[in-house]
C-alpha cells in the first residue's frame, strides 16, 4: 500500500499562461504607482500668452490644462497694454467654457457682463496705476462633470479683437 496521497490527481494545465497573465497584473499596477509616485496622474496647469501684432497688448492665461471633477483650478488672465490702459478692458470669452465650473465669482468683480450667443463679454475698470490688469476666477469643476470644454478668450475694443488666445481643459475620470 502506498503512501503517497498525491498519486493519481491530475497536474496544472495551462499554469505557464495564468502565470504571465498575474505578472503582467502586478506589472500595470506596479506602473501606475509609479506614475502617482511621480506626479503624473495629477492636475496640470497651463500658460498660454500672446502678443497683439503692435507689441501693445499681452495677454497671458494661466488654467488648468488637464484635471478632475470637483478640483479647485485656477483661470487667471493678465491683460498687460503698454503705456497704460485708456478705459475700460473688455475680456470676450467662449461662452460655453464657464460651464465647466462651479464658481465664486471673479477678482475684480467686472463693472459689467453680457452675453450673445457666442460669447461672454467681461468689463473692467483699468487698474488706478501701472499697465497690467489681472483677473482671477475662483472656481472648481463642478463634481458631474466628465468632459473638459475649450475656448477662446480675447482682449476686445467694440467687434475688434486687439489680442487672443485658444485654450482647453481636459478631464480625467
Amino acid at each position: 500500500m502506498s503512501t503517497a496521497t498525491l498519486e493519481g490527481l491530475e497536474g496544472r494545465s495551462g499554469g505557464t499562461t495564468a502565470l504571465w497573465l498575474r505578472r503582467g497584473f502586478v506589472g500595470l499596477l506596479a506602473l501606475g504607482m509609479l506614475a502617482a509616485l511621480l506626479g503624473l496622474l495629477g492636475d496640470r496647469t497651463e500658460r498660454v500668452t500672446a502678443t497683439s501684432a503692435d507689441g501693445r497688448w499681452t495677454l497671458s492665461l494661466l488654467h488648468a490644462r488637464l484635471s478632475r471633477a470637483g478640483l479647485d483650478v485656477p483661470w487667471e488672465v493678465t491683460v498687460t497694454r503698454r503705456g497704460g490702459f485708456e478705459g475700460p478692458v473688455v475680456l470676450g470669452v467662449t461662452g460655453t467654457y464657464f460651464d465647466l465650473y462651479e464658481t465664486q465669482g471673479f477678482r475684480p468683480e467686472p463693472s459689467a457682463s453680457y452675453r450673445d450667443a457666442q460669447t461672454l463679454f467681461l468689463e473692467f475698470e483699468p487698474p488706478p496705476s501701472g499697465d497690467v490688469l489681472v483677473v482671477a476666477y475662483d472656481a472648481y469643476i463642478q463634481p458631474a462633470s466628465r468632459q473638459g470644454s475649450a475656448g477662446t478668450v480675447a482682449v476686445r475694443s467694440g467687434e475688434e479683437v486687439l489680442v487672443g488666445l485658444d485654450f482647453s481643459t481636459g478631464l480625467l475620470p
